[in-house]
């Protein structure tokens, strides 16, 4: 298949962490993918692990952010996907030991830094009357946690996107987030082995007994930004092996275990 005729996906964050196994994932399915990042040179060197092209873009900076939406379109076509993923996390604190500072940091990183990302590459994809938006939320978006500009931030996400599917559906431009549980990454395994921040495993604590992987959840957003899914706009897809379904179960027992199975005859 000629390259340029492979759709365009740009995957913001793309450099690291989930957003690095979503550029992958996207290359194989056959998409022609952007790695933006404001780490410039691991943005290149996922790019070209994948046989993408490596852009700076820098969220907070709404300058920024459209004259590299301009960029990208000018240097590779126009974009049919955006895989919105760059984000940050929280620490786990009290409410009254959250610094203002660290306040204001994540949530402009995480709910003002989405709205510019989704309106500078939404609006020129509505302009062709088609395209596809996926963000990466998260579970905590729905379910609260000690970490409170991180978890408000993200509830934020999840009704950011629900707006924006209803702002640009009828210009063509779908809108949907993924909102992973916890993920077992290298820094989660250890945090597990070392309990250094769960006072739980967290697989204890979903229906499967066991957490996501980076490449469930990159499965998840290629199936959203795809044709496949063309028909879905507002849905927030949680990809967390049961987390949230389980949280009342243990006042009452805790989660069963596994049924025995049947012998083989």
């Amino acid at each position: 298949m000629n390259e340029l005729l492979k759709p365009l996906a740009v995957v913001t964050g793309g450099a690291g962490g989930i957003g690095r196994v979503i550029c992958e994932v996207m290359a194989e399915q056959g998409w022609r993918v952007v790695v933006a990042d404001i780490n410039e040179e691991q943005a290149y060197a996922v790019a070209s692990s994948c046989g993408g092209h490596g852009h700076r873009i820098d969220i907070m900076d709404e300058k920024n952010v459209e004259t590299e939406a301009d960029a990208i379109e000018v240097a590779h076509g126009p974009v049919d996907a955006l895989i919105h993923s760059a984000a940050t996390f929280g620490d786990l604190q009290p409410a009254e030991e959250t610094a203002i500072e660290d306040w204001d940091r994540i949530t402009r990183l995480v709910h003002r830094g989405t709205f510019i990302v989704h309106v500078a590459f939404a609006r020129r994809m509505a302009t062709r009357g088609k395209g596809s938006v996926v963000t990466l939320s998260s579970w905590n978006g729905f379910r609260s946690a000690r970490m409170h500009a991180y978890c408000t931030s993200k509830a934020a996400v999840n009704l950011l996107t629900e707006s924006m599917a209803a702002e640009w559906g009828r210009s063509g431009v779908r809108f949907n987030a993924v909102s992973p549980g916890v993920v077992m990454t290298p820094r989660v395994a250890e945090r597990i082995a070392t309990k250094t921040r769960y006072t739980i495993p967290p697989p204890d604590m979903t229906a499967l007994g066991r957490l996501v992987s980076s490449r469930e959840v990159a499965e998840a957003v290629a199936f959203l930004a795809s044709d496949k899914a063309s028909g879905i706009t507002g849905a927030n897809l949680a990809v967390d092996a049961g987390t949230m379904v389980t949280q009342a179960w243990g006042m009452f027992g805790g989660v069963p275990g596994a049924r025995p199975l049947a012998e083989a005859r």
